[in-house]
C-alpha cells in the first residue's frame, strides 16, 4: 500500500516535533526519498488533515503525482500541522504508530 515506509514517516515526525521542521536536516530527508515516496508521504499527509478518506489513499497519490507544482518538501513543510497530519493519516491507515516510533528511538533515530 504504502511507498513509503512507516519509519521515515515517523523519523519526518520525531524531526518536526524536535523544532526541526524548518531546518536544512528534514528539507534534505524528504529531497532524499523518490517520487514515490514524497507522493505517498503527501498523502499520508492528506489523510490525516482530512482532505482525503483512508480508502482513497491511492487517489491521493495519484493527485500528487498529476498536480504538485512545488517541491514536496517546501510543500509539506508549510503545512500547519505536520507532525500531527502524518501521525493521524498513519494511525487512519491502521498502522501503529506508538509501535513504529517505539522501533525508531529503540534504534537511535
Amino acid at each position: 500500500m504504502l511507498s513509503i515506509s512507516p519509519r521515515k514517516i515517523v523519523h519526518i515526525i520525531y524531526l518536526a516535533r524536535e523544532g526541526h521542521a524548518a531546518s536544512a536536516e528534514v528539507h534534505a530527508f524528504i529531497d532524499g526519498l523518490n517520487e514515490d515516496e514524497q507522493a505517498s508521504l503527501t498523502a499520508v499527509a492528506w489523510i490525516g488533515r482530512g482532505a482525503f478518506e483512508p480508502e482513497d489513499y491511492d487517489e491521493a497519490v495519484a493527485t500528487v503525482l498529476t498536480e504538485a507544482t512545488i517541491p514536496a518538501a517546501d510543500y509539506l513543510l508549510g503545512m500547519p500541522h505536520l507532525p500531527e497530519n502524518l501521525e493521524n493519516g498513519l494511525d487512519a491507515l491502521g498502522i501503529d504508530v506508538a509501535g513504529e516510533e517505539e522501533d525508531f528511538l529503540r534504534q537511535g533515530s
